[in-house]
């Protein structure tokens, strides 16, 4: 999640984190899909990742919602697909992007074949998984990544947790966890990632952005 929820009064509330983001799907699309023409910290950093990862085999951007990171990626040369749990993110990523695949999976069970892409860019998304099955994610996100493959990690930077019950004019039923770059760090290391670099970033102007500093992890998938 890259917006701000905000209050409103929602007429019928998602059940869950597929429902609130099918619903807010095509406003989601709206608000965020060209947000990388404001963001030149991550167009330099997404630049340098492209260039470690093309040719070397499938990017995934996971909980891709509009596949506005794989857009980014494919159009440097990369071979990236998306994949999201919400089916209504998922047709968003589709009518934008008719070229790019895209996968309907959970980050916890993600469906593919282990040691069978090269690179993860997981953009905001790990931020709805529980602290407590963190580790997991990360672990089945190493599963799926070749030896020597790469993960690009992005979160809102804080130590809390909080539910919101709207977004961008939709009622919703979203839990969000913030995390510090130390505690991202070392559930990387136990998931069995190696750390390569660790940045943070003050947050953009509110026209290009929610107010929240931002941290970014890359790592990789040691080789045997």
């Amino acid at each position: 999640m890259t917006g701000k929820p905000e209050s409103a009064n929602p007429t019928t509330k998602p059940t869950n984190l597929r429902e609130s983001y099918d619903a807010v799907a095509r406003a989601y699309a709206d608000e965020i899909y060209d947000e990388l023409k404001g963001k030149p910290f991550d167009r330099e950093l997404l630049d340098r990742f492209a260039d470690k990862v093309r040719g070397r085999g499938w990017t995934c951007d996971i909980g891709c919602g509009p596949a506005q990171i794989a857009r980014y990626l494919k159009d440097r040369g990369c071979g990236a697909f998306g994949l999201d749990l919400s089916a209504g993110m998922l047709r968003e990523a589709r009518r934008l992007n008719p070229d790019i695949p895209v996968v309907q999976s959970s980050m916890l069970a993600l469906g593919l074949a282990s040691e069978s892409i090269y690179a993860v860019a997981a953009f905001y998304a790990i931020i709805h998984i529980p602290r407590r099955q963190v580790v997991s994610a990360l672990a089945e996100m190493r599963r799926v990544l070749q030896p020597g493959g790469l993960l690009l990690v992005t979160f809102h930077l804080g130590s809390e947790d909080s539910h919101h019950e709207e977004m961008l004019g939709h009622a919703v039923n979203l839990d969000i966890v913030l995390f510090t770059t130390a505690e991202m760090s070392g559930y990387l290391r136990d998931a069995g990632f190696r750390i390569e670099a660790a940045l943070e970033r003050d947050p953009y102007a509110p026209e290009v952005e929610y107010q929240s500093r931002r941290g970014y992890l890359l790592t990789s998938k040691p080789t045997r």
